[in-house]
């Protein structure tokens, strides 16, 4: 059975391989150089009650992981956060990543956040659909954002906002 729970200290070295994973194999994060531990650290500790990591935890064993992270330091953005999700690769495709979602997204609604912005790269039907499940719509397209493996890339900005659930 999944436990989805906030993340600890002790989760970085787990976080930290599976974004890592992503990094060097899909462009689900376009960071192209993967990161240390230390690194992981850094920006687990820019994140507290209004911007959550969590863990989705399975048989004792970190499979995946969801963050907020502020939009930006400009104040007007204060209640707008974005929103990430990596799941293992032997761990995709069985709801899992569906359960983490639900449970960051519960944790923002708790922290008072007004909406969340997605960043998902063209190709990635499986992103889209679980988000747009969520209540994510669409709210447009980077046109050729980044390059990754070579190609340049599009990425669909998708937004959800917890007023309109009411």
């Amino acid at each position: 059975m999944l436990t989805v729970r906030r993340a600890v200290l002790e989760d970085i070295k787990d976080i930290t391989e599976i974004y890592n994973h992503s990094i060097l194999n899909d462009v689900a994060t376009f960071d192209t150089e993967p990161q240390t531990v230390a690194e992981r650290e850094a920006w687990f500790r820019k994140h507290g009650p209004r911007h959550p990591v969590m863990v989705g935890e399975l048989e004792g064993r970190v499979i995946g992981w969801a963050a907020l992270s502020s939009y930006s330091e400009r104040r007007a953005y204060a209640d707008l956060a974005e929103i990430s999700l990596y799941l293992e690769r032997n761990y995709r495709g069985r709801g899992y990543g569906k359960r983490i979602l639900e449970g960051i997204l519960e944790e923002g609604k708790r922290a008072g956040l007004h909406s969340l912005v997605a960043r998902i790269t063209d190709g990635n039907e499986t992103s889209i659909h679980l988000f747009s499940e969520a209540g994510f719509v669409p709210v447009g397209i980077l046109k050729e954002a980044g390059r990754k493996f070579g190609r340049l890339l599009d990425v669909h900005i998708m937004q959800k906002i917890y007023e309109a659930e009411k």
